[in-house]
Formats: structure tokens, C-alpha cells, sequence
């Protein structure tokens, strides 16, 4: 029985574990959100306004992937996949060949991930060229599902 506090499904980490994943113009709805040394300060008020603007568009993506670039120590951007356009927001696409794995833990082990991310990379002759972090689950549904799943994205080409 799913308790009325989830709203995330449970996620299956096998698919997304040391896999190769091609996307071709892969639509996604993109916002910004600010950060303090990597800690989001408005995840949860970003999430909500793109939640409710692809909700009304009717685009919502059967298997909703959310991704944040990290790219500054004081924000990043945040992708969320859809079906089609969403009205009022700033679309944009990802394409390319990316080297997925999945970790599990609390989010102060990003760095250890990372770094275990980059070998994995290297094991496979390759060199990422930029990272997504794909965060599988709210916190609030983390804690319910009593896993923390991250995956860590690079892109290969």
C-alpha cells in the first residue's frame, strides 16, 4: 500500500548501474536553483514551480528523470524530462552517449562518488566531459523508501 506521503515511485537502481545510455534531443524543462557551496537553498520552491507548470502543459514524462548540472559552488540547473513543450518555461535538449552508476548514501558522500565515478570512467578508456547528477527520489520519499538513490551521469560524447 503506498502511504500517502509518497509521491516517488520506488526506484530501481539495476537499469541505471554501469550502463551506457544514448539520448537523441532528450526534451527537458530547465530552471535554476540557488545554491550555497553546493547546498540548494530553493530546491523544493524550483521543483514545485516546474512540477505545476508541467502538470498544466499535460507533459509529465512517464519516467521523470530530474538532473542538476553542479555546475557553481552558488546554483545549478535543474532538467526535468517531458512528453512535449511546456508553456511559460526555458526547453532545452540533451543528446549524447553518457556512462551511467548508481550510488546510495547520504548526499555528504558526493565527493567520494565522484571520484568513484571518474575511475569508472577511465576503466572504460573514456573522459567525461561534463556530469549530471540524476536524484531519483525526494528526500521525503528517500527516507520513506529507506534508500537515497544517486546517479551519476557522465557524458562520453
Amino acid at each position: 500500500m503506498k502511504s500517502e506521503s509518497i509521491c516517488c515511485p520506488k526506484f530501481n537502481p539495476e537499469p541505471w548501474n554501469e550502463k551506457e545510455i544514448v539520448w537523441e534531443n532528450k526534451k527537458f524543462v530547465m530552471d535554476r536553483v540557488i545554491s550555497f557551496f553546493h547546498i540548494p537553498l530553493n530546491f523544493g520552491g524550483v521543483m514545485k514551480r516546474m512540477m505545476a507548470k508541467i502538470e498544466a502543459s499535460n507533459v509529465k514524462a512517464d519516467d521523470m528523470i530530474v538532473l542538476a548540472d553542479e555546475d557553481s559552488l552558488w546554483g545549478t540547473n535543474v532538467f526535468v524530462n517531458v512528453s512535449g513543450d511546456v508553456k511559460d518555461a526555458k526547453m532545452t535538449s540533451i543528446s549524447g552517449t553518457f556512462l551511467s552508476k548508481t550510488f546510495e548514501g547520504s548526499f555528504k558522500e558526493m565527493g567520494k562518488w565522484i571520484q568513484e565515478m571518474e575511475k569508472y570512467v577511465k576503466s572504460k578508456g573514456k573522459q567525461a566531459k561534463m556530469n549530471y547528477f540524476y536524484y531519483t527520489t525526494c528526500p521525503k520519499c528517500a527516507k520513506e523508501h529507506g534508500k537515497n538513490y544517486v546517479v551519476l551521469l557522465s557524458k562520453i560524447n
